[in-house]
């Protein structure tokens, strides 16, 4: 018997606009399946390293060696192993596992300031203006990891979407980091503690003794348990969603595995000291221990602040700022850090099911201005794929001489969204819908399906 339900409506109506009546019904079946296929899951899970602050190309993965020294800056370039393909030079790990990356090197948009940026990149949608001054509200588009808890949930007893471990701001908090108008059911499980804290632990409400799990079923319960442990509410996110949510924070609390994963005692020294003893480094290793546990999107923020020491990318030179000392904290850890997550993804089997993206919300001027720093520059800068899908050794874009302008290719946050929703055979054009009720695609560009084998 036919399933209607087999064929969407949509997989119908993208049939070449051709007449139903001019179709014969293994034609319009193989028309849906062809439909289905572009939307076939190549990850089972994805890890944003969000790059706060705005990582410079020219430092990072598009380097310009022959260029100027205003140009050139503070480092000279290292081979890959890909014919033609420098990374800079003070990232020479990453530069020896250039067969295991796809680089992006034509990332563009309009955004130049910080807030605006930053939430382009974390929702894959453009502000209606770029203002420093954007503030969060329920009327701006929600978080990628909230899409996906809506339309492509994790299994019962794991988080989709987990977030930590800083609120990134800059005078305000950045849009984007939450479930917005999907509804606080839809937010991250947050966890604003630091992992490389010797007591780093789940922020997790506690049963009482006269409170048992088969009791954790009842809403009045759990919400009396919420009013007694109040507390929490600064520290987990996940806590503010149960009012709408409640069954998803019962299937939390009584899964320890998923609770286990915060646990990076487990982990052995070695492994710990691999990624770095930094609050970046441990961060990243904790995103594989929840993706190991079920969660299906993860945002690492690398910095609380945009700049500044120890913290992120927005190296000015504003105000006597030694930028090169900056470098020399910034290069070093991602360095350290992101080979270490590729590595341990990959002897774990799990970089073919995980997508990696590293990304910052723009790049950095290709000249170096008066103050010896690099200023915000979003019509060119450098991404990177690794896992889930993406082809290894492959570098899609070109940008200018001296890294200014894509010369070859084009990829937005728009894109990159769509991008990720496919890998997760998400469809972009999927609709969603706004508090005033109106329907919106999770993404407003065109998957990059040319960085998929």
């Amino acid at each position: 018997m036919f399933n209607h339900n087999a064929v969407s409506r949509r997989a119908v109506l993208r049939v070449g606009g051709a007449s139903l009546l001019g179709m014969s019904f293994p034609q319009l079946l193989a028309a849906a399946e062809s439909a289905r296929a572009k939307h076939r899951a190549t990850a089972k899970s994805i890890i944003f390293l969000h790059q706060w602050g705005g990582p410079g190309q020219h430092e990072t993965f598009d380097p310009k060696p022959d260029a100027p020294d205003n140009v050139r800056g503070w480092y000279k370039a290292t081979k890959t192993k890909l014919p033609g393909v420098v990374f800079g030079e003070r990232i020479p790990k990453l530069a020896a596992m250039a067969d295991k990356l796809c680089v992006v090197r034509c990332m563009q948009h309009a955004m130049k300031n910080h807030n605006s940026a930053g939430y382009y990149s974390l929702t894959g949608v453009a502000p209606a203006t770029d203002d420093q001054r954007l503030r969060d509200s329920l009327d701006l588009f929600p978080a990628y990891g909230s899409i996906v808890d809506k339309l492509a949930p994790a299994p019962k007893g794991a988080a989709t979407f987990v977030a930590y471990p800083h609120v990134i701001a800059d005078g305000s908090i950045t849009p984007g980091q939450h479930a917005s108008f999907l509804g606080k059911a839809h937010s991250p499980l947050f966890v604003n503690q630091d992992p490389n804290r010797s007591d780093f632990k789940l922020p997790e409400l506690t049963l009482p003794d006269s409170l048992s799990a088969e009791r954790l079923g009842n809403r009045t319960d759990i919400l009396k348990l919420i009013d007694e442990q109040s507390d929490l509410l600064e520290t987990s996110l996940v806590a503010q969603g149960l009012d709408e949510s409640y069954q998803k924070a019962v299937a939390m609390l009584t899964s320890p595995r998923f609770k286990q994963a915060f646990d990076l005692s487990k982990e052995s020294k070695k492994t710990r000291d691999a990624y770095g003893r930094t609050t970046y480094g441990q961060g990243c290793l904790l995103a594989r221990r929840v993706v190991e546990a079920g969660a299906k999107f993860v945002n690492v923020y690398f910095s609380r602040a945009i700049g500044g020491k120890g913290q992120g990318w927005d190296y000015h030179g504003f105000r006597g700022e030694d930028v090169p000392a900056r470098l020399d904290e910034l290069l070093p850890m991602t360095d350290q850090t992101l080979p270490a997550l590729i590595t341990d993804l990959d002897e774990r089997g799990l970089l073919d099911s995980t997508l990696v993206v590293w990304v910052g919300e723009f790049g950095r001027t290709p000249r170096i201005s008066s103050n010896g720093g690099r200023d915000h520059w979003p019509q060119c800068y450098s991404a990177v794929l690794v896992g889930g899908g993406a082809k290894k050794g492959f570098v899609y874009g070109a940008s200018d001489k001296i890294g200014a302008y894509a010369t070859t290719g084009q990829a937005r946050p728009e894109d990159l969204a769509a991008t990720m929703f496919e890998a997760l055979g998400i469809d972009p054009e999927t609709e969603i819908r706004d508090k005033l009720n109106r329907p919106l695609p999770i993404a407003r560009g065109k998957p990059l399906r040319e960085l998929f084998a």
